[in-house]
């Protein structure tokens, strides 16, 4: 039937409700766009109603927790034109009055005369605080996965010149919103549920004697490496961390640390690889004022500042002959002396030292004093692999994950089938590695669940592939550009002739010399120095 607009008793121009329908759904849809949250919504929705079709005193009414033992009742929620006192009476039980009878049947019920229907109850809006017009009431089911969960309702005057049907046809599309926007609210408090639950499983997981000092897993393994760092945490004897790289080092350096007496003193952690051999020296044993060109002022070394607690020396093969034998003396004596100084300060600091390197054969090839080395292999501790650890992985996964997503405001998990697949990798870069991978596919994943079948995009190439025999050598000039995601290589991947005939083929230019090798810049570098080319 079409719309008719209604003429108003003083004159005035009619009512386009047709116009009126279109600005309320538009508004409606507004406020979906704005806000999900039902709460707001759904009382503007009520608002827009009375301001723009005369559906007055709307309100919604949802069903209650069921108690234990008690019956099923419904509560008014949202309310416009309710006072708080209106709203609190607004109680129905399943099948009691009108409102109670649309609950229980999920049936819309319309009532012509509310002063003529013997079930209405009047209970939320007394008789006397309703128009002396003739009052019809409307009431509609809201469903959720169907199964009535509450009624939209609403008072409106008969004897307005706009028709009923034209009133319920409109009230049954904002019944329908309204038990969408509900069900997408449960949706969303299950996910909270759950990744709360996740979140509590990984606290406890975190607090469990396998994730102490932030180590993570349960492999033998693991807790092997682990009892072996907690019978010599309390001595002072020199600890020296052996194992590939990438093996988490730093977290079992640390560990040494926590586990001590000197807990509560300072940790130093300092990278060898990373000092420039001009300045090894200086950092790790401090220099007087006027030691070198720029040094305006004293400064206290690494050695001086770990006074009391614990450095970690991590890459201590990369340390140069020439500052071996300084660091043996300190070691031995608990002195040393600042560069450019005189006076000897003694210092108590207890020693982690790291490397992937094998230091026994480094002593015999003459590349590291074998003094240094008899002094720092007084306690090793192998670090496993992570291939060694293959039950570690998973929950390794999930930690880093959980990291991820808490750092970059993400919400990406891992499926079952890719956990396993993950599990079945060799990982030669070991946790670092598995690390970045996790952050990698946390940052560009474009679905909130990863399976098997999307990994091999954000893994390495050597790991997304299986083996393949090795092709033939490309001299430098041909070789092709590197992939955006790099094999792991060891820093013992090119050898000196080749180092240096990449930089001979590339005019001196490393970035282009280290590209055409596969490697970074400050990768390339870095073997530039241990080969001597620097």
């Amino acid at each position: 039937m079409p719309h008719r607009t209604d003429p108003d008793a003083a004159g005035t121009p009619p009512t386009d409700w047709h116009a009126q329908e279109l600005l309320l759904m538009r508004e409606v849809m507004k406020l979906v766009g704005r806000s999900l949250a039902p709460a707001y919504v759904l009382r503007e929705m009520l608002h827009l109603m009375s301001e723009l079709l005369g559906l007055n005193r709307g309100r919604m009414v949802l069903a209650d927790e069921l108690s234990d033992g008690g019956e099923r009742t419904a509560s008014v929620r949202h309310a416009y034109g309710l006072t708080a006192q209106e709203a609190a009476r607004g109680v129905f039980r399943w099948g009691e009055g009108i409102t109670g009878r649309v609950l229980a049947s999920g049936l819309p019920a319309i009532v012509q005369d509310v002063d003529a229907e013997p079930l209405f109850l009047f209970r939320t809006v007394a008789r006397t605080d309703l128009p002396p017009q003739t009052v019809a009431f409307i009431a509609l089911p809201i469903e959720l996965n169907g199964v009535t969960i509450g009624v939209l309702a609403c008072h409106r005057i008969r004897s307005r010149q706009r028709h009923l049907s034209d009133d319920l046809a409109v009230l049954r599309i904002l019944a329908t919103l309204a038990g969408q926007l509900l069900q997408l609210e449960q949706l969303v408090a299950e996910e909270r549920r759950q990744l709360t639950a996740r979140n509590e499983a990984l606290e406890r997981a975190l607090e469990s004697a396998s994730a102490r000092y932030g180590l993570i897993g349960r492999s033998p393994a693991l807790l092997q490496a682990l009892g072996e760092l907690e019978r010599v945490s309390q001595s002072q004897a020199t600890v020296l961390l052996l194992g590939e790289s990438g093996t988490g080092k730093e977290l079992f350096a640390r560990a040494v640390h926590l586990a001590s007496g000197r807990r509560d003193q300072p940790f130093i952690k300092v990278n060898c690889s990373a000092i420039p051999d001009t300045l090894f020296e200086s950092e790790l044993f401090g220099h007087e004022r006027g030691a070198f060109t720029g040094a305006h002022s004293a400064r206290p070394g690494w050695f001086e500042q770990a006074h009391g607690g614990t450095i970690f020396l991590d890459e201590i093969g990369e340390l140069p002959l020439a500052l071996q034998a300084k660091l043996l003396r300190t070691l031995q004596e608990g002195t040393l002396v600042r560069l450019g100084g005189q006076r000897e300060i003694r210092i108590d600091v207890r020693l982690v030292a790291a490397t992937n390197r094998d230091l026994a054969q480094e002593a015999a090839a003459g590349r590291f004093r074998q003094d240094l080395y008899y002094r720092l292999n007084v306690v090793p501790i192998r670090l496993p692999s992570l291939r060694e650890r293959r039950e570690d992985i998973r929950p390794l996964a999930l930690h880093f994950t959980s990291r991820a997503n808490q750092a970059h405001q993400r919400n990406v998990h891992l499926a079952a089938d890719a956990l396993e697949r993950l599990e079945r990798l060799d990982w030669p870069g070991n946790i670092r590695e598995l690390g970045n991978v996790i952050e990698r596919l946390v940052l560009l994943a474009d679905r909130p669940v990863v399976h098997a079948g999307d990994l091999s995009r954000f893994l390495p190439e050597a790991l997304a592939t299986p083996p393949r025999p090795a092709p033939r050598s490309t001299p430098p000039a041909e070789a092709a550009v590197a992939p955006l995601v790099r094999a792991y290589q060891s820093a013992e991947s090119h050898d000196a002739q080749t180092l240096q005939a990449a930089l001979s083929q590339h005019g001196g230019n490393q970035s282009r010399a280290a590209q055409s090798l596969g490697l970074t810049l400050r990768q390339f570098s870095y073997r530039l120095r241990k080969a001597g080319l620097r």
